[in-house]
């Protein structure tokens, strides 16, 4: 079932095909744990206040607008409504301009995923029709649309019984990789070391599965949340950083195998469920009274179904 409220709707358009679609955002960050400002004195959350920075007078939320300078402290004022005017077709509709190998397609370029979906009983058959023509030919769509006020580049390909799009970066905004790598002297390595390197690597080597990610960070922070509200003291010392042996790197790749066969041919534990912010009986915001306390909850899983 679909959220209720899509990120963007509009149409989507291929020649003289089009569907209507709705779109939302294929990520989430709410699962974080997250922090308020607060007066240290008083407990109270803070709240920020824009400030005119000639008059220092405040700025009450309907006199806040957007500028462009175009020079030091001069400013051409721009309203929402200007902005909306601008006649572009990628306003409300993404009309495929082009369909390129999805090999070809520069990873430094993907940035933000969407679901996208049909968005009316009558273009469902369309949708299918543009979907299914992508769908095993190793083919990604590229359109354009408007979000947040910024025309992108979106890739669509095929994803379950909807299509994903995937916004991509303009050139500009990828730095060049030369500027980092090409201070990097070429090493001759001798063919013993890299033969032990690959077979490390191959000994590692297994499928992805991003159930398996774990954020030790995130426990972390949630392990120490608990033990604060419990009224536990927890611990302000810095992790020492861990000692930097300078080892011959031959002996350092043999120790290396050496440990990977030690730990296969020990007994593998059962993976521990990981708890989540969500399991944590912090107070609910909104209720009344300090004592209020939230329920228990199951973080959701991390996977994702990706269409054959």
């Amino acid at each position: 079932m679909a959220p209720a409220r899509p990120y963007w709707k509009g149409y989507l358009k291929l020649s003289l095909v089009s569907c209507p679609i709705a779109l939302y955002t294929g990520t989430s960050s709410t699962e974080r744990v997250s922090f308020r400002q607060i007066n240290k004195k008083t407990g109270n959350r803070l709240r920020q206040q824009l400030i005119d920075e000639v008059t220092r007078e405040p700025v009450e939320g309907e006199d806040k607008g957007r500028g462009y300078e175009y020079a030091k402290n001069a400013y051409i004022p721009v309203d929402d409504d200007e902005l909306d005017a601008i006649a572009i077709d990628s306003n409300h509709t993404i009309e495929i301009d082009s369909f390129v190998p999805r090999e070809q397609i520069d990873e430094r370029y993907l940035d933000s995923p969407y679901y996208i979906m049909p968005n009316d009983q009558v273009g469902q058959e369309a949708f299918a029709v543009i979907r299914e023509a992508m769908r095993g030919k190793g083919m990604a769509a590229l359109g354009r649309v408007v979000l947040a006020k910024r025309e992108r580049v979106i890739m669509l390909e095929p994803w379950d019984k909807g299509l994903m799009g995937t916004t991509l970066r303009y050139p500009y905004e990828i730095r060049d990789a030369k500027e980092y790598f090409d201070d990097i002297p070429n090493a001759k390595l001798e063919p013993d070391m890299l033969k032990l390197a690959e077979h490390i690597l191959q000994s590692k080597a297994t499928d992805f599965d991003p159930s398996q990610f774990a954020d030790h960070y995130e426990e972390a922070v949630v392990a120490m949340l608990k033990k604060k509200q419990a009224g536990m003291p927890v611990s302000r010392e810095h992790a020492a950083p861990r000692p930097q042996n300078v080892v011959n790197l031959m002996d350092a790749l043999r120790r290396s195998i050496a440990q990977e066969k030690a730990a296969s041919a020990s007994p593998k534990k059962g993976r521990k469920r990981i708890e989540g912010q969500r399991e944590m009986l912090l107070p609910i915001p909104g209720r009344k009274g300090k004592d209020a306390v939230a329920k228990p909850a199951e973080r959701p899983s991390a996977g994702q179904k990706k269409a054959g």
